[in-house]
């Protein structure tokens, strides 16, 4: 079979069934791994954005799905569950081949959370408050007074490309499970498993309409999404410096938004880690998925009594890393997702080693046997890295490891917190209690000890200052889509029992 009877015609996702976009253009998408094309997406325009959001509005104020009982709702989402089970080594090929994600990741880490995201979900949704009754307050005079939850309408989603199934299910979930109508548009390098995402909900119930898929540029895509008039939520997650130009365009309607933003998380190694542990733990926490996570430990910052011990196995030990095609079950690591974003992580590389900051391994694009045409980079860890450093400071996402030294808890603890960024950090220690003190003055919206990348849905995930607005995961999540109304029921028509009328009669 030729390469080129491999590349697959992608269309947009609107109301239930595949649809063209009028202008007929499409965009490449490439494999990471070998810098093919292996499918063309249709490149929507302004008015294919629209048509989604009209839809999609007609869909909500229709009833189909927002007038559903919440247990009704909640058994569409367990049956898409099982059909994601179903499509499972189909989603985990289109992912492969578009993020550079491995067999590993795809297989092991994201249908499971894609599948235990709408389960869980689904339990939450049907035990959810949706309405409160108050307690009776005399002063007011005799009345009924309830807290109202109602879904939200339309919510526009943008999702990244590092893993673009779980961030989008994250939104998809919380959005429907309430009774909204959501379009999502997926970045531009990894549409393909969200559009069959769309797909497969429609396949397992969910009424045409409520679950639309919108592909294309961020610029012109994203922008209409967020401006649009009929949209009355955004949920995004990306870079810091998107995040902050969606606030500013949500603010000419209004919107509520949730961000999930950028990350440099510090991790602090005590003089009494169990290294056994920590060297793995570390390793996972920064080259898991070639470092392209937002919550990745990118800052190692370690004790001086250990610090050159530290450096040394960890260098040792990145070595063992297998680089490969992420079809291969042998690969721990594949690719970064692009070109682009290989040569802005050998820039940054290139940054540490002219600031004077020790390359200790890695450093370069990697080569070899089926690495060529791939976009690879090596495992690199830089030591004597000082955090004012452009490598210390800024997000690289990128399988890049910077080692800080420090001598005292106070100097660990004000390095670790000197960063715009608040997503997460971690603690290696045998002492767990020393470690849980030092979490708590970690600024940060999720704190490991002796772990990394451990998620639980029941537990929110987001981020502190310029990390991120909102929370996603937890039952809490369901208020995200949601809003909240106070009705008052007067139960008297005598008007000696209305005490407001004294303030005007």
């Amino acid at each position: 079979m030729s390469t080129e009877t491999m590349v697959q015609q992608f269309p947009l996702f609107i109301n239930g069934k595949w649809t063209p976009v009028s202008s007929g253009e499409t965009f490449d998408v490439i494999n990471p791994a070998t810098g093919e094309v292996v499918a063309k997406v249709a490149k929507a325009s302004e008015k294919e954005v629209d048509e989604a959001v009209q839809n999609a509005r007609r869909t909500f104020e229709s009833g189909v799905w927002s007038q559903k009982t919440p247990a009704e709702r909640a058994q569409v989402l367990v049956k898409f569950s099982n059909k994601i089970i179903e499509h499972s080594k189909e989603l985990i090929y289109l992912e492969a081949i578009s993020s550079g994600g491995t067999l590993r990741k795809l297989g092991g880490a994201d249908i499971r959370q894609l599948v235990l995201s709408l389960q869980q979900t689904a339990d939450y949704a049907v035990d959810y408050k949706y309405v409160e009754t108050l307690p009776l307050v005399n002063a007011l005079g005799p009345s009924r007074n309830q807290i109202v939850r109602e879904p939200m309408g339309v919510v526009a989603a943008i999702t990244p490309w590092n893993f673009p199934l779980v961030l989008a299910m994250w939104k998809i979930a919380p959005a429907l499970a309430m009774g909204n109508s959501i379009v999502l548009k997926p970045a531009s390098n990894t549409p393909l498993g969200t559009l069959k995402l769309a797909e497969i909900a429609v396949e397992a119930g969910l009424p045409p309409g409520v679950f639309n898929v919108v592909t294309g540029p961020g610029s012109s895509v994203g922008e209409a999404l967020v401006t649009h008039p009929e949209v009355d939520k955004v949920a995004f997650t990306g870079s810091t410096e998107v995040g902050k130009t969606i606030m500013q365009q949500a603010a000419g309607t209004v919107k509520k938004v949730t961000l999930e933003l950028g990350g440099k998380a510090p991790a602090l190694v005590l003089p009494d880690a169990d290294l056994e542990v920590a060297i793995p733990g570390i390793l996972l926490g920064v080259f898991f998925h070639s470092g392209q996570v937002c919550e990745a430990s990118t800052r190692l910052i370690v004790h001086d009594s250990i610090y050159d011990e530290v450096v040394q196995k960890l260098a040792a030990m990145s070595a063992q890393i297998k680089l490969g095609n992420p079809l291969d079950p042998a690969t721990g690591m594949g690719p970064v997702v692009s070109k682009q974003q290989m040569e802005t992580v050998l820039s940054y590389i290139q940054s540490g080693i002219d600031e004077g900051a020790r390359l200790v391994c890695g450093g370069k694009r990697a080569t070899g046997p089926g690495l060529d045409a791939g976009y690879y980079i090596e495992p690199t860890i830089f030591a004597n890295v000082t955090n004012d450093m452009k490598i210390a400071c800024e997000e690289i996402f990128g399988p890049v490891l910077s080692v800080i030294r420090y001598s005292t808890e106070e100097e660990a603890i004000k390095i670790a917190n000197d960063t715009i960024y608040g997503l997460s950090g971690g603690v290696w220690s045998r002492d767990v209690v020393k470690a849980n003190q030092l979490a708590a003055k970690i600024k940060a919206g999720t704190v490991w000890i002796n772990d990394w990348h451990m998620f639980r849905n029941d537990a929110p995930f987001g981020g502190y200052k310029q990390s991120g607005v909102g929370r996603e995961l937890g039952i809490s999540v369901l208020d995200e889509y949601t809003e909240t109304k106070h009705i008052h029921t007067s139960l008297t028509t005598e008007n000696n029992q209305r005490p407001a009328l004294k303030l005007l009669f």
